[in-house]
């Protein structure tokens, strides 16, 4: 890999997933669109080339947004799975880290939303709109209360499986 040494940091250019171009996200659009545009069902407004939330521009075109699109078709890209002795006893404390983790994100990113929380058994499933949330959960989880986290991106595609487990 060559060295470029005209950037901020002087160092090797870093790749990951985004950059990969086999990974692709289906709900991505290949074409920019209109500007303004906002999201008739959250309010997300595309400006400048991106989705931000901001205030309706009168004369905004109406488009449904990726996490929405994704909602309506109950198709995540993430899902974090949290299990364990310890998950059953602190069910409230672990669902606060979950969702001010969303708070953390959804501001800045609007992609990255909760879908569903739901309880099946002896585990709390979360799905999300996009790979980011349930990652950043997994280590908000395991800096809070410790246990095991993994992470497994699907290789050929834009989905993450993650776990965060702790027993006691």
């Amino acid at each position: 890999m060559p060295i470029n040494l005209s950037g901020p940091t002087a160092g090797p250019r870093r790749w990951g997933r985004a950059q990969d171009r086999t990974v692709t996200d289906p709900y991505k659009r290949t074409k920019k669109l209109h500007e303004p545009t906002v999201c008739p069902q959250c309010g997300a407004v595309y400006h400048e080339g991106r989705w931000q939330w901001a205030e309706r521009p009168a004369d905004a075109h109406e488009e449904l947004c990726q996490a929405c699109h994704r909602i309506n078709d109950d198709f995540p890209a993430g899902i974090i799975t949290l299990s364990g002795d310890f998950t059953k006893l602190h069910r409230d404390e672990i669902l606060h880290i979950v969702r001010r983790q969303e708070a953390n994100e959804k501001p800045e990113h609007p992609f990255n939303r909760i879908m569903k929380i739901s309880d099946e058994m002896d585990r709390i499933i979360v799905t999300t709109t996009d790979i980011h949330l349930p990652r950043r959960i997994g280590e908000a989880l395991k800096s809070a209360f410790d246990g095991e986290a993994t992470f497994d991106y699907d290789q050929d595609g834009y989905f993450l499986r993650a776990e965060w487990r702790r027993d006691d």
